[in-house]
């Protein structure tokens, strides 16, 4: 996987793909060279049935990619493909299984693409290193965007509250409901069959789409604050006794330090905080600090909701496993905006939510390594989390069903499945790049409005900006935004201990997503500037 900030050039031999480029200009050579390996025969053969090897002029290529990426266009015998997006789902809306995200290509207006027509070879391939999104096309797939608030095209830059929901993710799950809908695991009937192979699907999904070692370490809960208190209540209990200690930090969500705080009053254990400094990052070396011998668990966000530090979670579990420490990450403000590897990380927990990645409420993820799980005591007790009952005993099953009694959520678990399949089709790389420029030109604009302060300025951050305007408090700010029909968060973000470091206690929070344009911070910052004129 790239560098987002690396620079690229187009593949020749696929057409859509991008390539690191060289430090010194494109030669012809280094065409070949690119061919020879990134071209493999089998893709090659593909190619040729759409592109001949005589009609392969490399010169002519060379001078064309150089025509591309001054923005033109040297190919224009050649139909060019629409750019990248998602199509809605209006093509055949009796068949919602047919309705899946069409294959990205690239925007000819950024300097970028051929248009070579696509085979099957082809569209199977990943795109994670196209460097653009269109979102104004990608936009269209959410039916929630297309309407007026107060007079006003609906600007949502309340993501990191909840995103919305593209078609291909409602279809899903309207799609369960009208032709498959069946209790799970436990019937002999087509209907169940079908609904427990779409289930395990997305468990499946799940597993590819953070790298996890098997299925069987990917348990679907409520969401990630359920998740969180699921290891809370059976690792926790099952582990701390009185005088152990907990790390949490000071930038993390309440989930993840209330469900903590209980279970260590529960068991006479003290719980700490990893402290942050004025700008919003974490002060790791206090972390090393922290540690004793009595450190039994430690529990951190990936990516702060507040100001959007992106938190060296990789660094945290390193230091933690030197002390033979375990770590549980809450992935909830990173799924959806950062590439994650749990296997990478080293994570011995990692829990997320559906509904901050396009998916419903409803449905989250705790995944666990295997060897952790198959030793932890199950939480709930019901149906379909045991192997046999008696009266005076039970044999529980084996993760992940141990940890999942009752009636799971059939319909939301598939509908994250296909917000899964939405992303990875996208590409998470280019969508934390998109994010990331995006985020950068907010801070750009807002910080130049007079009267308005930006709360937090970490290293790494990630889709949020967090500001106070002077004189104006912060839930009429977001009143004021709402007539304009912009939609924030105004309040504490469930982050108090986070705000309160460097000094507020609420601010104004804007967070963008896939569908967001530079247009979208433009109407928030005119917006801005108007209520502040209006003082």
């Amino acid at each position: 996987m790239m560098n987002i900030q690396e620079s690229f050039i187009p593949d020749p031999g696929l057409g859509f793909a991008y390539t690191q480029a060289p430090q010194e200009d494109s030669s012809l050579q280094r065409l070949k060279e690119i061919v020879q390996q990134y071209c493999p025969d089998e893709v090659r053969a593909e190619r040729q049935t759409v592109l001949p090897d005589e009609e392969l002029h490399l010169e002519e290529l060379e001078a064309g990619f150089k025509t591309l990426l001054a923005g033109g266009n040297p190919f224009p015998e050649i139909p060019m493909i629409e750019p990248l997006g998602i199509p809605d789902s209006s093509g055949n809306p009796e068949n919602p299984e047919s309705q899946e995200p069409h294959t990205p290509s690239t925007n000819i207006e950024d300097g970028f693409g051929i248009g070579i027509p696509e085979t099957q070879k082809l569209q199977d391939l990943h795109y994670e290193e196209v460097d653009t999104l269109n979102s104004e096309q990608i936009k269209k797939d959410f039916p929630v965007l297309q309407q007026k608030v107060n007079g006003h095209d609906l600007v949502w830059l309340d993501n990191g509250a909840t995103t919305q929901k593209p078609n291909q993710v409602i279809d899903k799950i309207s799609d369960y409901y009208r032709n498959y809908n069946s209790n799970i695991h436990r019937g002999a009937h087509t209907l169940a069959a079908r609904a427990t192979d779409a289930y395990e699907e997305a468990r499946e999904k799940v597993q590819r789409f953070i790298n996890a070692a098997s299925s069987e370490e990917i348990i679907f809960v409520r969401g990630t604050t359920e998740g969180i208190n699921l290891v809370a209540q059976t690792y926790g209990r099952q582990y701390l006794t009185p005088g152990d200690e907990v790390i949490v930090s000071t930038l993390d969500h309440h989930a993840n330090i209330v469900p903590w705080q209980q279970v260590c009053h529960e068991k006479g254990c003290e719980l700490k905080a990893i402290p942050t400094d004025q700008n919003g990052d974490l002060i790791l070396s206090e972390f090393e600090r922290q540690i004793t011998p009595r450190t039994r668990f430690v529990s951190v966000g990936h990516v702060n909701n507040t100001f959007g530090t992106i938190n060296d979670v990789k660094r945290i579990i390193d230091i933690a496993h030197g002390h033979n420490v375990p770590v549980l990450i809450d992935g909830a403000q990173s799924i959806a905006h950062t590439p994650v590897d749990v296997q990478a990380l080293g994570a011995d927990f990692f829990v997320f939510s559906g509904h901050k990645i396009y998916g419903p409420n409803g449905i989250g993820v705790v995944y666990g390594r295997k060897a952790i799980l198959d030793k932890m005591q199950p939480w709930q007790g019901g149906g379909n989390m045991i192997k046999d009952v008696t009266i005076e005993r039970t044999e529980y099953n084996e993760p992940p069903a141990r940890f999942e009694a009752g009636t799971p959520n059939v319909a939301d678990a598939i509908g994250l499945g296909a917000a899964l399949d939405y992303v990875s089709h996208l590409g998470i790389r280019n969508i934390e790049a998109h994010e990331h420029k995006l985020t950068e030109y907010a801070r750009e604009q807002l910080g130049q409005i007079k009267g308005l302060t930006l709360i937090g300025n970490p290293k790494n951050r990630v889709s949020v900006v967090s500001f106070v305007l002077d004189g104006i408090p912060v839930p009429e700010t977001g009143t004021l935004l709402d007539k304009e029909g912009i939609a924030v968060r105004a309040g504490h973000h469930c982050a108090q201990p986070a705000l309160r470091a460097l000094g507020y206690e609420m601010s104004v929070r804007p967070t963008f997503a896939l569908y967001n344009t530079r247009e979208d911070v433009d109407k928030l910052v005119i917006a801005v500037r108007k209520i502040i004129g209006g003082r």
